[in-house]
């Protein structure tokens, strides 16, 4: 693979409508595969090094399984048992580390961490979580509404909750899949515009009351109100947040049969009510395990490209 030939996976708008349309028919393959206990191979005796800044149970497991399944193997790297955690410079460390692995996750803070690392390294990396984006949760939960409710074009998708990296990367989507995203946030929480691209304002709508937000939606989601990195915030975020709870209400100005995720873990009570997570519109469960899959696909397309 040469250095031109790399392809990574460090935002959502990385990819064209064209190749998430491919990678969500693997996807969709490759669960079947799953649950057919149908052993494939494809990456057999590749490696994929993980390495974590922000702790995981979702990204590490998903991504170590999914290596498994593909017939790879997953090496877990954590800044503090490393020399990045002792100073060693970004470049440096993407020159090594990519020598002797195929394929990288990293799950960090600043997505200029990621974006150094990727411009380093020999072989394709993927974002697991950024400050700035979460691509692969957004893919999993478009492939969750396909397999539930059929394309996502057209639809509305309705954010409650913190401005943050689900909520950019859901707008990234938007302007690809060609849906609507509605967003409502806590004033002091809202959409920095600088990280809003001109060309994804037309199928933006941002809304002061979160039940104006869901009106007429096809999906609802939501995530924690205190993102990992933001502990210090949190008594005055549960403070700010207290009306955007997604609760029975809010969930009722939706279509009827529109369905609620959330990236988990969840906090019942706060950003959520039990009758919603746990309720008949909730697919977090699927969700969840469809991390595993989406990113299966995405390591095969990386490694490998297209199959016939």
């Amino acid at each position: 693979m040469t250095a031109k030939s790399i392809k990574h996976y460090l935002q959502f708008n990385d990819f064209t409508l064209e190749e998430y349309g491919y990678v969500l028919e693997r996807a969709r393959i490759l669960k079947q595969k799953f649950k057919n206990y149908e052993t494939y191979h494809p990456l057999h005796d590749r490696t994929l090094a993980m390495i974590f800044e922000k702790s995981s149970t979702r990204t590490r497991l998903s991504f170590e399984a999914g290596i498994h399944q593909l017939g790879g193997h997953a090496v877990f790297l954590n800044t503090r048992d490393t020399q990045l955690g002792r100073g060693e410079p970004i470049e440096d460390a993407a020159q090594v580390i990519s020598r002797m692995v195929d394929i990288i996750m990293i799950r960090t803070f600043g997505q200029d961490i990621l974006e150094r690392f990727a411009e380093y390294s020999r072989v394709p990396v993927i974002n697991g979580l950024t400050n700035e984006y979460h691509p692969c949760q957004v893919l999993a939960d478009i492939f969750t509404f396909y397999e539930h409710r059929g394309p996502i074009q057209g639809k509305t998708v309705t954010w409650i909750g913190d401005a943050n990296n689900m909520s950019y990367t859901w707008i990234q989507a938007a302007e690809i899949f060609g849906f609507t995203f509605h967003i409502s946030t806590p004033p002091g929480y809202r959409l920095d515009p600088a990280m809003v691209n001109e060309s994804s304002r037309a199928c933006l709508r941002e809304f002061d009351d979160p039940r104006a937000a869901c009106a007429g939606a096809d999906l609802i989601s939501t995530d924690v109100w205190t993102s990992m990195g933001y502990e210090a915030e949190n008594e005055a975020r549960k403070a700010a947040f207290e009306n955007w709870c997604v609760d029975a209400d809010l969930m009722a100005q939706a279509k009827p049969d529109a369905l609620f995720m959330h990236c988990l873990p969840a906090h019942r009570g706060e950003e959520v009510s039990a009758e919603v997570i746990d309720g008949t519109q909730s697919v977090v469960w699927d969700e969840a395990e469809n991390r595993l899959h989406v990113q299966k696909a995405l390591m095969e397309y990386l490694l490998l490209g297209k199959l016939n």
